[in-house]
């Protein structure tokens, strides 16, 4: 009998149309009620019906928060599932309905189950059933969990969708004989919320008072638009969709002319459509907030698999000069202060702030205590007078905002360059002069930007940013190594002091999810730091702990 304690890697792996995500919502709420501390994280192809697509549920007794390799337990639902998880199984235990042809899984009928309820369409709830059951999920938990995903499809559904759920109960007690799971519940896990990275910033955005969203659907930045057309009657937004990226972002524009404070979500191919936008958020000193989704270019590239491919994108977007921001969380506890702190920063300077997340970032879910998101919006309108002049020349960059109908002013912009009244102009003084208006506000920006959090005091240090930063940290913890992690969720501008913090490490190494390592070549330019080392990743998947543990060793052992 193979028996796993404390920390139990379960895969799910099926066809897409087999509802492998629907076992992933059902496991994630039973297990939080019977108490383990969960993470979940998915892969899957951009099609309707066929390939593989598999979640990761990890059970554990302590929190996780990270995605491994290591599969403990898996469901294998479809005939390609083993094949598609192969360089992954290890000592794995293979459950699969015998019509699969498996030669060293577990047969358990499954599929063969869910024909009699009424279709293979039930095999996700009957697997989901069986999974509890080998965790000891109260069945009147599991029930609970079934309740609140299908109650609102109607009482037929349900009642088919709860006996699904308890013959998964009664086929999964032949799982005894193979597998012992020892994982304790803590009680406290109970009084935890459930959030996944797109919940997490799309509560940062509403408490930073976004108003307003266009956005035009693109994986993996869709999720955020579906939360706030879902929140926007409860929180007085309004949500667009609009008829490409570039309408969308338009439209941000002028509702923030306005005075609405407004976001927009894309992912890389789409966001190099609204390019222009930028340029002119820049010319008009209008603040906005743009989501980036950020997955495996270029162009489609893989729709929905995960990259930290768009930093440079985001950098360098937008024709000619001007301050932007960039931010890159990294962990559900800070991304919505964080998001917060966008719009603030956007209003405060008058720039476009960039999100960067992606797929993996914002799919993954779990536990924690309810975020409390301590950023209070801050408004920087001003009531015009006759005298009012949109651009007018200041000590620090910033002139004072006003917005039509607020004021006997008039609020007068244009995308060509301009004086201090909105005309257009071709006098070279005024142009030099409004060049460096633009661009001052940046060395504001550095003394205002986020400095990284730094975890461990060892004399090496492993440099990470965004998504990478549960991985990484529990590598660390988890490794023989003695070294720290530097984890930046702002990326652009760095703070001051950056260079002297890195320089206090003997050696230093850069992980990232994209080719080039394009945020360790970021502190080159702009910290004139160079890392020693570097690690890679660009096939689409997030990194695992194992493999960067295996990198730290290679390196810091």
């Amino acid at each position: 009998m193979k028996e796993v304690r404390d920390d139990v890697a379960l895969v799910l792996c099926g066809e897409a149309g087999q509802g492998i995500q629907t076992v992933e919502a059902l496991l994630i709420r039973a297990f939080r009620a019977t108490g383990y501390h969960i993470f979940s994280s998915k892969e899957y192809m951009s099609r309707v019906r066929g390939g593989e697509n598999s979640t990761l549920i990890r059970v554990s007794s302590g929190p996780v928060r990270a995605f491994v390799d290591r599969i403990d337990v898996l469901f294998a639902l479809s005939p390609g599932a083993v094949d598609h998880l192969r360089e992954r199984i290890n000592g794995t235990l293979i459950i699969a309905d015998k019509s699969l042809g498996e030669e060293d899984a577990i047969d358990l009928p499954i599929l063969e189950e869910a024909e009699k309820l009424g279709g293979r369409i039930f095999a996700n709830v009957v697997a989901a059933g069986a999974a509890a059951r080998l965790f000891r999920v109260e069945e009147s938990v599991f029930d609970d969990a079934v309740r609140s995903l299908f109650e609102r499809k109607g009482p037929e559904i349900l009642n088919a969708d709860l006996k699904a759920g308890r013959k998964g109960y009664e086929v999964g007690e032949e799982l005894k004989e193979h597998l012992k799971v020892s994982v304790e519940p803590d009680p406290s896990v109970r009084k935890h919320v459930i959030l996944n990275g797109t919940e997490a910033v799309g509560l940062g955005c509403i408490s930073g008072g976004c108003r307003f969203m266009s956005s035009y659907p693109m994986t993996p930045s869709s999720p955020l638009q579906i939360f706030i057309a879902e929140n926007a009657d409860e929180f007085d937004m309004v949500f667009e969709q609009a008829e490409d990226e570039i309408a969308a972002i338009n439209m941000c524009l002028g509702a923030s002319y306005a005075g609405a404070r407004s976001l927009v979500a894309t992912s890389g191919s789409g966001f190099a459509l609204m390019e222009e936008a930028v340029g002119l958020a820049g010319m008009i000193e209008t603040p906005v907030v743009i989501y980036i989704g950020q997955r495996p270019g270029p162009a489609v590239g893989l729709p929905t698999r995960t990259a930290q491919e768009d930093l440079n994108l985001a950098l360098y977007s937008g024709p000619g000069e001007f301050a932007r921001a960039i931010f890159a969380p990294g962990k559900l506890e800070d991304a919505p202060e964080i998001a917060a702190h966008a719009f603030n920063l956007a209003e405060r300077y008058q720039i476009p702030v960039f999100i960067l997340s992606d797929q993996y970032l914002a799919d993954l879910y779990y536990n924690l205590p309810a975020p409390e998101i301590g950023v209070e919006p801050e408004y920087h309108i001003i009531e015009t007078d006759a005298s009012y002049r949109r651009f007018s020349l200041t000590e620090d960059g910033i002139s004072p905002r006003g917005i039509p109908g607020y004021g006997s002013g008039l609020v007068r912009v244009d995308s060509d360059e301009h004086d201090e009244d909105g005309f257009i102009t071709e006098d070279l003084n005024i142009r030099r002069r409004m060049v460096e208006k633009r661009n001052l506000r940046l060395e504001m920006l550095r003394d205002d930007a986020l400095p990284p959090e730094v975890w461990g005091d060892d004399s090496s240090a492993v440099i990470c940013w965004g998504s990478t930063y549960w991985p990484v940290r529990e590598a660390i913890e988890s490794s023989d190594a003695e070294v720290t992690m530097v984890h930046f969720s702002q990326v652009y501008p760095l703070a001051p002091d950056t260079l002297e913090l890195l320089e206090s490490f003997d050696v230093t190494a850069a992980i990232e999810n994209n080719y080039r390592g394009q945020f360790a070549d970021l502190l080159k330019l702009e910290a004139g730091f160079e890392v020693d080392h570097r690690l890679n990743r660009y096939n689409g998947m997030p990194f695992s702990v194992e493999e960067i543990r295996k990198f730290i060793g290679e390196v810091f052992v």
